[in-house]
């Protein structure tokens, strides 16, 4: 079964706020069984526009990811993060 992957980049808006999203969502990251495969980190923009933040998050499956993003542990987090950056967030199934 292929991996499930969230892949977020953020403009983080509210830098002292933005940690309260971190602290709340780690709860469902360690319920789903979520591996931060990047998390930050150093970037270089090749081609396209780019925000400052880039998180690969790794599910042992593509429905876990899912489960995930749609759980009541994740719900206020993501609130928190909305609320406190701007972004854009996928769910992808991983290659075989």
């Amino acid at each position: 079964m292929p991996k499930g992957y969230w892949i977020g980049h953020v403009d983080v808006t509210n830098a002292e706020n933005y940690p309260g999203y971190l602290k709340a969502a780690r709860w469902a990251y360690e319920k789903y069984g979520a591996k931060f495969v990047i998390r930050g980190g150093k970037y270089e923009v090749m081609e396209g526009a780019a925000r400052d933040r880039h998180v690969v998050i790794e599910f042992e499956s593509y429905e876990k990811a899912f489960a995930c993003y749609n759980s009541p542990e994740y719900a206020a987090a993501r609130k928190i993060r909305q609320a406190n950056s701007d972004g854009d967030m996928l769910i992808v199934e991983g290659a075989g």
